[in-house]
């Protein structure tokens, strides 16, 4: 589908109810959001092939202490993410979204400390991404 003429493309997303990420691509540049979504090989074979990718937006909702909530809900940990963004072949900015209240900054520590290199950022309200 395009809108404003800025293609969306959904992407495969595996949790526990039915959910899907989205590519939206400008011509310009690409922004891919996650969604809800648990290890998901599917995506990132689609990821990797965009070629101008700017942006990637993915959950990681629970910390490593409550990775198997993370597992049975279909959602991801840090140590999860870890896995997941090993499986990325882009040079983009990564950001982190859908952290569970009162464990943010815990959250974001462990991912610090085991996704270093990418160096993730929280996603922030209002925040605005041109491409």
């Amino acid at each position: 589908m395009t809108v404003a003429g800025r293609r969306f493309t959904p992407l495969p997303a595996i949790h526990a109810v039915p959910a899907v990420g989205y590519h939206l691509d400008s011509g310009q540049g690409s922004l891919v959001f996650t969604g809800d979504t648990a290890p998901n090989d599917e995506l990132w074979r689609i990821v990797n092939q965009i070629s101008n990718l700017k942006v990637l937006i993915i959950e990681t909702a629970f910390s490593n202490k409550e990775r198997y909530l993370a597992e049975v809900s279909r959602h991801l940990c840090p140590s999860m993410l870890a896995d997941e963004l090993a499986k990325f072949e882009r040079r983009a900015e990564v950001w982190i979204t859908h952290l569970k209240p009162g464990e943010i900054e815990l959250i974001m520590e462990e991912i610090e400390a085991s996704v270093g290199s990418l160096r993730p950022r929280m996603l922030q309200n209002d925040q605005v991404f041109e491409f």
